[in-house]
């Protein structure tokens, strides 16, 4: 049997998330034998949306590809870049016209992997299509194109996520949940062979409100008041992510396991500090 190891970071968290992945990559993919890296970016600017400074560090750290959700739109400056790369995706279910896809196909090392990009619709403010409906569509095309179809489904509710990767269980390679930035301990093998999580977590400050100060998100439940959010610098950080071993031949999933990584390092705080001033 051929398998390939396929490696998902949550969502990353302004220079805090940034830094924390940074230093644990490089080990990562020599510990594991990670053959594709895919990490979702869409919090990795002061801890709302992605700019092509933040794209051009995750390349250089090996990254394969950046999924998103629906924060992709805050920067204005990432706009050029969607339209002329696919390394860089939003999801695939926002209407025709929006800059960008949400759906591209990596060939590494004679093996094809298709990653997809989707938005959930539950309690989500923005009016978008169907992903179900989305995901049909993209594997018309996609499974005679790829060996391994990897699905990021950026999304709130948990039964929305359950059943999305319940209707294609076996049609795709891992249905892998983010977008609450809190890791959950369901990771299983469907009965198909679909991999599944219904979040894989985030990388940034372990002490905050998904990756936030907390004390300014606290004083907003408390009075329903506006308030600034700001990205939490204090250490120590944590990494979650996920690993999935896949069968090139049938596209089925072999395993799912998850990583809970945690740095205590007081210079990583500074390290962090010190990118944040340096404006990216």
């Amino acid at each position: 049997m051929n398998t390939r190891k396929i490696l998902m970071v949550g969502d990353i968290v302004g220079a805090a998330g940034r830094t924390v992945f940074q230093r644990t990559i490089e080990s990562l993919r020599r510990d594991y034998g990670i053959d594709l890296v895919i990490v979702n970016g869409e919090n990795s600017a002061h801890g709302i949306g992605i700019t092509p400074r933040i794209v051009e560090f995750f390349k250089e750290h090996g990254v394969d590809v950046i999924t998103s959700g629906n924060h992709i739109w805050h920067k204005k400056e990432i706009f050029p870049y969607l339209n002329t790369h696919q390394d860089l995706l939003r999801p695939a279910n926002f209407p025709s016209g929006v800059p960008g896809v949400g759906v591209t196909i990596v060939n590494k090392q004679g093996v094809s992997y298709a990653i997809v990009n989707l938005l959930g619709r539950v309690f989500m403010r923005e009016n978008i299509d169907c992903p179900f409906k989305a995901l049909e569509t993209i594997l018309s095309y996609a499974r005679d194109k790829a060996h391994i179809i990897i699905v990021d489904f950026h999304a709130e509710a948990t039964s929305e996520k359950q059943a999305l990767a319940s209707h294609f269980d076996g049609r795709v390679t891992a249905v892998l949940g983010t977008h609450t930035h809190v890791q959950t301990a369901d990771e299983r093998l469907m009965p198909n062979g679909t991999a599944y999580i219904t979040d894989v977590g985030m990388c940034g400050a372990l002490n905050s409100l998904l990756g936030m100060e907390s004390k300014p998100i606290i004083q907003r439940f408390l009075t329903q008041m506006p308030v600034k959010f700001s990205v939490e610098m204090a250490s120590p950080y944590i990494l979650n992510a996920v690993i999935i071993e896949a069968d090139t031949a049938t596209g089925h999933a072999q395993s799912i396991e998850r990583l809970i990584i945690t740095d205590n390092r007081a210079e990583l705080e500074k390290e962090c500090i010190e990118k944040t001033l340096g404006g990216w």
